[in-house]
């Protein structure tokens, strides 16, 4: 299993540095706040343990996606709050790091 999340985890990094031309318009403060509350809802949701399987693919998804939108943020123009908003996705993607490696690495 812990192959599987270290695959994932490199995979979907080499996927996010070829996305560049994919990713290059500026995300939005309405995207990235839609995104966290989807995060938080994954994050939130009790999983049995014969679902492990299903809860790893959400964590998996879900770091997938916040290290995307992290990489569409961090093209945008600087503003006020610019920092602030790399800052709260570099927690969501180190969140979802975690998770996968506590709760799904063996």
């Amino acid at each position: 299993m812990m192959k599987r999340v270290t695959a994932l985890t490199v995979s979907a990094l080499i996927n996010v540095s070829t996305l560049s031309a994919v990713a290059s318009e500026c995300t939005s403060p309405d995207e990235i706040a839609a995104s966290r509350l989807r995060w938080a809802t994954v994050r939130s949701q009790s999983f049995k343990a014969p679902d492990n399987e299903a809860k790893c693919r959400a964590y998996a998804a879900s770091f997938y996606e916040s290290v995307t939108l992290r990489q569409s943020a961090a093209k945008c123009p600087a503003d006020a709050d610019h920092d602030r908003k790399l800052a709260v996705l570099d927690s969501e993607v180190e969140t979802f790091n975690d998770l996968l490696a506590k709760r799904c690495g063996t």
